[in-house]
């Protein structure tokens, strides 16, 4: 089977999804009767966007990003900076603005309760000059004042003595500064230049971070958005205290897998007391018969031998994971040769000449009723195959409508996967396909459509390149992993196609083991 599962990653700079309510008024809420209950405490942050200008439709999707990270703290409300209300921050355990519109307009309010704040406010990149020119003595009293954006090659930022990754396409500038008193300011992170030196990355003085970029773009499973990811129980859960747990998922199995090669590598993790998931799709569909000799095949569960594979691999701790109905789509080649396994099922992609992709939206007929339906076809399968149906569910290729992502909350609770998110569902307007953006998480995070989502973070073991995608061997994963640490209360989450040799599975899971990782069952988080 082609490797395209890990193409969705933060590097997308292509759509985004839905969020959570309005923003709660600042003044105390109007009680008609002694009766009526005060409303509950915010429990998570409040997240501020930009929107004007050109590109004002970014701000919506970093604010995304930040606000599916947030979810593994609480809910968060997210809402145009513009609409700020004054002193609507006090409501809130801590602040995330982005600021990713320079000079947009920033209401006085919101700039003052900043300045007085007692809680936690983490400001990303453009316009705090908007803020040091509000506190005439920002410099003495903070610490520290910005000097402009430096643009020279930084293609690693240290944090906590480790060094994370930054690409070499990202030309945008980072902030640097013009003063920094150590006395007053802690450095955070540093921005190491090509040249050997460096700058800082990411300040804090008092109640205020400040981080020089927004770290959302041209990510990477080892790029510094691990950072952001971090600062957040510094805002949000001081307290965490470290722990390093992981995960693996045997992926891609349908019917026409090789039983042995499943009892294989069920036995091994067994062996060494590692729980694991296993995702299956249980309708193996060649309507062209592109690997058959140009003969049609249908394969369903009931029958086959992996039904009884999957039975034994539940047995050695393995967690069922549905995966689609058919993870093709019936309507055509989708992008590659319309076989299970290969194409896309819940979303439309096309594929270029150098083979990268081209998500294009949804499919022809996409509705909540037909995604519904192809999920209760696969319940169905499970269900003729004597398996009892997944409580865990993982889109094929990470890849979805706006529209399939709630169909299936109606009927899984938990998702394990990276995903895609739409311009136009944080703020409740109509889905913006051609804004998008892919994002994975190094923690469980309750996501802007409703759902737990288990993280996979590391992506997956492929032994040889395919076109412009490049291999990843275990070593690769193991350096993810290890990066990963800086996460205080993260994941090293990875995949495994059981059809490669096993030793590949064996040295992902002894290296991640090596550097401190802890295997649990996807069914305890």
């Amino acid at each position: 089977m082609r490797r395209v599962t890990v193409v969705v990653s933060t590097v997308a700079t292509i759509g985004l999804v839905a969020l959570a309510a309005a923003p709660a008024s600042a003044t105390n809420p109007h009680t008609t009767t002694t009766t009526t209950p005060a409303p509950a405490a915010p429990t998570g942050p409040l997240v501020l966007y930009d929107t004007s200008g050109p590109y004002g439709w970014l701000g919506e999707l970093y604010a995304t990003e930040v606000a599916n990270l947030a979810g593994h703290f609480g809910a968060p409300v997210a809402h145009p900076v513009s609409t700020y209300a004054p002193g609507e921050l006090k409501a809130y355990p801590a602040v995330v603005y982005i600021g990713s519109t320079y000079d947009e307009p920033i209401p006085t309010a919101f700039l003052d309760d900043v300045l007085a704040s007692t809680k936690p406010v983490i400001w990303m990149y453009d316009n705090i000059w908007q803020l040091t020119a509000r506190d005439a003595a920002f410099a003495s009293d903070y610490g520290w004042m910005w000097s402009g954006f430096d643009t020279s090659s930084v293609t690693s930022v240290l944090y906590k003595g480790t060094g994370l990754t930054r690409s070499d396409a990202n030309q945008a500038g980072i902030m640097n500064y013009s003063s920094v008193d150590p006395a007053k300011v802690a450095v955070l992170a540093s921005a190491q230049r090509s040249d050997g030196t460096s700058f800082p990355w990411a300040v804090r003085s008092g109640t205020l971070t400040y981080i020089g970029e927004i770290p959302f773009s041209y990510a990477s499973e080892t790029d510094r958005q691990l950072i952001f990811s971090d600062l957040l129980f510094d805002a949000l859960a001081p307290n965490t205290p470290a722990r390093h747990r992981a995960l693996v998922r045997l992926e891609d199995i349908n019917p026409t897998n090789d039983p042995a090669q499943l009892r294989a590598a069920a036995d091994w993790l067994a062996s060494q007391g590692v729980p694991f998931g296993f995702s299956v799709t249980p309708r193996y569909l060649d309507p062209t018969g592109y690997f058959n000799n140009g003969i049609a095949e249908d394969v369903s569960l009931k029958g086959s031998p992996v039904a009884d594979a999957i039975t034994y691999m539940q047995s050695k701790g393995g967690v069922l994971v549905g995966h689609g109905y058919t993870h093709q789509w019936a309507g055509g080649i989708n992008p590659y040769d319309q076989v299970t396994g290969d194409d896309y099922e819940f979303y439309r992609v096309t594929e270029n000449a150098d083979h990268s992709l081209n998500y294009v939206g949804p499919l022809s007929g996409d509705s909540t009723t037909w995604a519904a339906g192809r999920i209760a076809s696969a319940d169905r399968e499970f269900k003729d195959a004597k398996i009892a149906q997944p409580t865990i569910f993982e889109f094929p290729h990470y890849s979805a409508s706006a529209v399939d992502y709630r169909a299936i909350a109606s009927r899984f609770s938990v998702r394990w996967e990276r995903a895609l998110y739409f311009g136009g569902v944080l703020s409740g307007g109509v889905v913006d396909y051609s804004h998008m953006v892919g994002q994975f998480f190094p923690y469980v995070v309750k996501d802007v459509y409703g759902t737990k989502v288990l993280p996979e973070n590391l992506g997956d073991v492929s032994p040889a390149p395919w076109f412009i995608y490049p291999a990843r061997l275990p070593a690769d994963i193991v350096d993810a992993g290890q990066k990963n640490l800086v996460i205080r209360d993260g994941f090293a989450s990875f995949f495994f196609h059981p059809y490669l040799d096993i030793s590949y599975l064996q040295q992902a899971v002894s290296g991640l083991r090596a550097v401190g990782y802890t295997f649990v069952s996807p069914a305890s988080l």
